[in-house]
């Protein structure tokens, strides 16, 4: 009944910002959750997910300062790297609760607002907590140590059994993996002198393993993997590389590595009692760049922010902007736009209906 009566509410909430199509097909989609019972988001990962727990770490992996949240509720710098919402927040508004997943580690995180999902993800962290530690962010081992205690709030302010429910009923989303090669693998020694590159990919999958088991022992029945997206388009390894195209040698990696995540999923998918989905980053970003006349976009090999080739972060602090962001698919050197996000949040919410909602 819970869920019901929140998705009503969000359903008789103004959708101003929505077209006419996409307010059908949030309706449509809205049904599918309140029919399975979906309770609320739950979100791991780093920065493509990280809506500003970072915000309270001793890192300089942040992005909570102009101009960054330009386009964001109230043009507001959150944390996000974006200048809006996240992938995830578009899934959540989707499903039908709330048009934001808030940060876990954020000081004025109500217990109201916790019932709606909540995201443990840091910016620069990887399914190696390696790689999390080089950036002194969460790693995946400590985002699910936050999980319990989001556990125990719930438990309070719910009560056991509804907690139980909310948990067992949540859509748990993993997005990572871009740091564990961009900022641990290839710039850091130690992994190299430990593995081939892809040994490396396969101990990582190996993690991802280990902590979907871990989630699935703590109570989650329903998961979203997100890959890799296209790492050699990346205005930023672009620029390092000295090169004008995409680096064939990063994407044929990225596409080697989301390849084995989704045979490491169908093999889990048989072991757990566990719907599993894959969301393809790689493909939905290929297939932007290669049609941008599709979603309206004009630029796909630089960033908005500053220069667009090199900035991403503290690099971005205070500069200009490209006047409008919809027309680009990254941000930043590095990150997506919003507008890329709700790209990418549209086919994440098609791959939902089909895996999880059977």
């Amino acid at each position: 009944m819970f869920v019901l009566v929140t998705a009503l509410v969000i359903l008789l909430q103004p959708q101003l910002l929505l077209g006419a199509h996409d307010q059908v097909e949030f309706g449509r989609i809205r049904q599918l959750a309140a029919r399975n019972n979906v309770s609320c988001v739950l979100v791991f990962g780093d920065s493509s997910v990280d809506p500003g727990n970072n915000n309270v770490l001793h890192t300089t992996m942040k992005g909570n300062f102009p101009p960054y949240g330009k386009n964001f509720f109230g043009g507001r710098p959150t944390g996000r790297f974006s200048d809006g919402r996240l992938a995830t927040d578009f899934i959540a508004e989707a499903i039908g609760y709330t048009k934001i997943v808030p940060a876990f580690l954020d000081p004025n995180l109500k217990e109201s607002d916790m019932v709606h999902g909540v995201s443990f993800a840091s910016a620069a962290s990887g399914y190696d907590d390696y790689t999390a530690n080089i950036s002194n962010v969460l790693p995946l081992s400590e985002q699910l140590k936050y999980f319990l205690h989001f556990k125990l709030k719930l438990r309070r302010f719910l009560g056991d059994k509804r907690a139980e429910d909310t948990i067992r009923n949540a859509i748990f989303v993993i997005s990572m993996g871009t740091n564990d090669f961009l900022q641990d693998y290839y710039l850091d020694p130690t992994r190299p002198h430990q593995f081939t590159l892809d040994a490396y990919q396969n101990y990582l999958v190996s993690r991802m393993a280990h902590y979907i088991q871990e989630m699935h022992r703590v109570g989650g029945q329903r998961l979203v993997v997100v890959g890799v997206p296209p790492l050699g388009c990346m205005p930023l390894v672009k620029a390092l590389m000295d090169q004008t195209k995409c680096v064939d040698s990063y994407n044929k990696l990225a596409a080697s590595f989301n390849s084995k995540i989704s045979h490491k999923l169908a093999s889990l998918k048989s072991t757990f009692r566990m719907k599993l989905a894959f969301v393809d980053a790689y493909g939905i970003v290929v297939n932007a760049m290669n049609n941008p006349q599709k979603y309206g976009i004009e630029e796909t090999s630089k960033g908005c922010c500053g220069t667009g080739t090199i900035e991403y972060g503290d690099s971005c602090k205070g500069l200009e902007t490209c006047k409008d962001p919809t027309k680009y698919v990254f941000w930043d050197a590095v990150h997506p736009t919003q507008k890329m996000y709700k790209i990418i949040a549209d086919e994440a919410v098609e791959s939902v209906n089909a895996n999880l909602f059977v």
